[in-house]
């Protein structure tokens, strides 16, 4: 699908080196969070973006729009912050909430696989992305069976048909936060 340039949202910092916002502009997104973005950008998406765009094509979401946990640009998680940026986090939440404030209810697809588990730090700013779910009322979702460890699955890793089913945020964020404390 060719699009405009206009059918774009994209939101990165001044340099690049860190992204917000990337996605595409419809009436029905669905809202991907993964840990971190990589190198995508608007008609230059990369593998994981690719395959949030098939996956949600196939669940029949008309758009979709990816955010991440941290907004670092970073090809490898090993390359992430060893410590949270605390300037990075609040300009985060701020693109999140702005983006979130959007739409009255939306469906979020929780995407970051075991990645989640390579900084400390990440388990709190999914949930302060939570708080900022919760206060818009929308809905978690994940895409096929969870790890082993009980995480989402990451979207390079499922087949194009797999479909949606409920997540249960506030129960896996319990834990989570327990695992990191």
């Amino acid at each position: 699908m060719m699009l405009q340039p206009d059918d774009w949202l994209y939101e990165t910092d001044i340099n690049n080196k860190n992204r917000y916002v990337l996605g595409v502009k419809g009436q029905n997104p669905l809202i991907c969070f993964g840990i971190n973005p990589s190198t995508a950008a608007p008609e230059d998406l990369d593998n994981t973006v690719r395959s949030v765009e098939r996956l949600t094509y196939n669940n029949g979401f008309d758009s979709w729009i990816m955010l991440n946990i941290y907004p670092q640009r970073a090809t490898h998680a090993v390359n992430i912050h060893k410590r949270l940026n605390k300037k990075l986090h609040t300009q985060n939440m701020e693109a999140i909430s702005r983006l979130m404030g959007q739409f009255e209810k939306v469906n979020l697809w929780a995407a970051w696989g075991t990645l989640i588990s390579h900084r400390p730090y990440f388990s709190h700013c999914l949930a302060d992305i939570c708080q900022i779910a919760e206060n818009h009322n929308h809905q978690w979702l994940s895409i096929g069976n969870l790890t082993k460890a009980g995480h989402p699955r990451h979207p390079l890793y499922l087949k194009a048909t797999t479909k949606t089913q409920p997540f249960n945020m506030p129960e896996y964020l319990r834990n989570l936060v327990k695992q990191n404390a």
